[in-house]
This record gives structure tokens, sequence and C-alpha cells, in this order.
């Protein structure tokens, strides 16, 4: 399920208590975090749970699927969770071997159309088989813990080598949203 739809069925749940209708715009609003520096995003960083329970074949399928995967990444100048979501993958390269780098705005954009995801800005991670530029998973919407990285990435080639997408989708449905300030254009929580 996309965190879009997750957090607007939080959203209508309470506005629905409160007799409010909700907008699309506030869906959006309540589905990403937009930060413009390091301590805001640890702060929403320190609200995201790590995980910490990883199945038998982690380790196995990761590094077994380095030369199948690639993970692409968007990212834009100034971007504070960009730089944070690139490091955290050039240590997942080096842990288990896959090929990283980046892609345009422009792609990340019909990536994303194609999903059916509203874009939230920069940055956003996906998963694709090296032969097959088609064939996307989303695994980091925003920066997230590097723990929370890895288990998406594992849950992304389980579901492009052949595991239901359904039980991977429900694995993987949160995404943290913390996003660059200056490619989100709607206004902070606190009005600025």
């Amino acid at each position: 399920m996309p965190l879009a739809c997750v957090l607007a069925a939080m959203l209508v749940a309470g506005e629905a208590m409160a007799g409010q209708p909700i907008s699309p715009e506030t869906a959006k609003r309540a589905a990403i975090h937009p930060v413009a520096s390091p301590d805001e995003m640890q702060a929403w960083l320190a609200r995201v749970p790590a995980t910490r329970d990883w199945p038998p074949d982690f380790l196995e399928t990761l590094r077994g699927q380095k030369a199948i995967f690639i993970v692409e990444m968007t990212t834009t100048q100034g971007c504070v969770p960009c730089a944070d979501l690139w490091a955290k993958l050039a240590a997942f390269r080096l842990r288990y071997g896959w090929r990283l780098q980046t892609i345009s705005g422009p792609e990340a954009l019909l990536r994303s159309g194609r999903l059916g995801l509203p874009w939230v800005g920069h940055p956003v991670a996906w998963v694709r088989p090296l032969s097959d530029a088609g064939r996307i998973v989303p695994i980091a919407i925003g920066t997230d813990h590097g723990s929370n990285i890895a288990r998406n990435a594992y849950l992304a080639a389980k579901m492009l080598t052949g595991v239901r997408p359904a039980v991977g989708l429900r694995a993987m449905s949160k995404y943290t949203g913390i996003v660059g300030i200056a490619a989100h254009r709607y206004p902070r929580r606190d009005g600025r």
C-alpha cells in the first residue's frame, strides 16, 4: 500500500472524527516532512523505528543479488536528506556490493506516475533489475535508517524475483517521507 494511501487513511479517520473532510493537499502535507537542516532531519528520524529482525536469507539474498539489481536515487543541490540517503546507500553498496547511481528528476516523476505515487520531492530511491529499466520498486521516499533501507532493498529483490507483490508491499508500506525543503511546495507544519 503506498505511503500516501496509508497516511491519507489515517488523516481521513482523524478528520472524520472531527467532522472535517480531507483534501488531497492535506494528505500530501501529512505524508511528507520537509527539512532544511541536519537537526530537523535527525529529529524526524528519531521518530522512525529501525528494523531489528532479519529473515534467515537476508544476507544471502542481498549479497547474492548484487549482480542483478541497481539502486537509483534522485537528488538535488542543497538537499540535506539527499546527502544523508546517499551516504547510507554508499554504505549499503560497500556492505552488499550493489551498484548505485543517480537519476534525473524528470525520470523520477515518470516512475512515480507509473506507480501511482505522488511526487513529494527529493530524495527517492528505487531498486530495479539491471536488465529491465521498466521494473522498479521504490525503497525510500525521503531518507531513512540504514537498516530500513537494507530491509526495503531485500523486499524489492524478493518482489522482483517472484514473491507476491502484496506480501512485499505490506512489509514495505512505511516510508519516512523526510525530504528536502526546497523540493516541497507546501507550507511546513509550523507555518513557514
